[in-house]
């Protein structure tokens, strides 16, 4: 009971603000056309039920210049309206604003090489079709198998078991092509990195990212949510509510534990695939940061480095750096943006969440919904791109 007891007031002290705490307010400073076009867009996908609601941002250099709720954060238990400061599980750009900016510090540190082969640090790591390097899990063209069974692994291994996990990954997953070749998207690839990683810092990577990366840029509202009790999960992060996702076998939505299988059950939240939790105002910050190339979290040089695609993969792969750039996975940019020659950065999440950052304009466009609450249905495609449209169709 004492135990229990110190663990729900390490969460309370961890997760929560003074009732006094300045909430997060709506902006809107686009061009009346497009900002029209960004709340028919969004109104439509909750119409059409494809999510319950939404928060989008525009965000440039300096300001943001648009911030928008819409429709619902939760319909089960309770429908409860969407808040601006909401915070959502970010699903796979987790691998983006955690893992690739742990990875990218340390090879700008040079603890880290990116032609580093994945055996200098796993010398189990089976290389079947070619020598693995940091660089192919970044790009996801190292030809690892995309995902796990999670059940099993935890018929094999059992639950909680992230040492074993990666033996798994190591030994016993599909090798599928000659790295480099081609591209397979691969959450595999990132919880490799995550565990280099945790051998190169000693730390898991969970805290690492958050004392060099959250912490460096004052994020209040962004964290990773490791738990070894699913049972006592946060339902706030720095006083903002967490958006639910998907229901689960008792009737209830998960709220605070992320929803990524591997990374929930196998990794209790401490992922490369996935586990961050965020709202946009937080996520401006850290595209603010990298638009800017302020040195902040990255050495201008590095940012350059990361939104480069590798001259060494196949053109078609179209992935730079731990993000997107013109992969078949790209089509949240829309059409505008890609047409334009800009250096671009993008990734999308599973759960429903969004990055499209325009380098050059230093203009990023960020959507947030839970997609998949209260049930995993629907796709967002049309709506990530049209909104991408609007953006920057008023813009270039």
């Amino acid at each position: 009971m004492k135990l229990y007891t110190a663990f729900v007031a390490v969460l309370v002290s961890v997760f929560s603000v003074a009732c006094t705490a300045t909430r997060v307010q709506s902006v809107d400073r686009l061009e009346p056309t497009v900002s029209a076009g960004i709340d028919s867009v969004a109104l439509k996908a909750i119409n059409d039920t494809i999510i319950p609601g939404a928060v989008v941002c525009v965000v440039n250099g300096e300001d943001i210049d648009f911030l928008k709720a819409y429709g619902n954060i939760s319909v089960v238990p309770d429908t409860v309206a969407m808040t601006v400061d909401a915070v959502f599980d970010l699903a796979s750009l987790s691998k983006c604003v955690g893992t690739t900016m742990a990875v990218m510090q340390l090879i700008e540190n040079g603890e880290i090489g990116l032609l580093d082969t994945v055996s200098r640090y796993f010398p189990d790591f089976v290389m079947s079709e070619g020598a693995i390097t940091v660089r192919d899990l970044l790009t996801h063209t190292s030809g690892i198998d995309a995902y796990s069974n999670v059940p099993r692994c935890v018929a094999k291994f059992g639950p909680g078991q992230p040492d074993s996990l990666m033996h798994h990954i190591a030994t016993d997953t599909g090798r599928h092509f000659v790295p480099g070749e081609k591209f397979l998207y691969s959450c595999l690839n990132f919880v490799t990195l995550q565990n280099i990683v945790q051998q190169v810092t000693g730390e898991r990577l969970c805290d690492y990212v958050q004392a060099n990366v959250f912490d460096r840029l004052g994020l209040k509202h962004t964290a990773y949510l490791p738990l070894t009790d699913y049972s006592v999960t946060p339902v706030e992060i720095g006083g903002a509510p967490i958006a639910p996702t998907e229901l689960q076998e008792d009737g209830l939505p998960l709220r605070g534990a992320v929803h990524d299988p591997l990374a929930r059950v196998l990794n209790l939240g401490n992922s490369g695939n996935a586990g961050v939790f965020s709202n946009a105002s937080d996520l401006a910050v850290i595209c603010q940061s990298l638009m800017n190339e302020d040195g902040r979290i990255l050495k201008p040089e590095t940012v350059r480095l990361m939104a480069k695609v590798p001259e060494e993969n196949d053109p078609a792969v179209g992935r730079c750096l731990g993000w997107d750039v013109r992969s078949s996975h790209s089509g949240i940019c829309g059409k505008v943006l890609p047409e334009s020659g800009h250096r671009i950065l993008c990734h999308t999440g599973y759960t429903g969440t969004s990055i499209v950052m325009d380098l050059d304009s230093r203009v990023a466009v960020i959507v947030l919904t839970n997609r998949v609450h209260p049930y995993d249905t629907g796709g967002l495609k049309a709506t990530r791109a049209a909104i991408s449209d609007l953006v920057f169709g008023s813009l270039l």
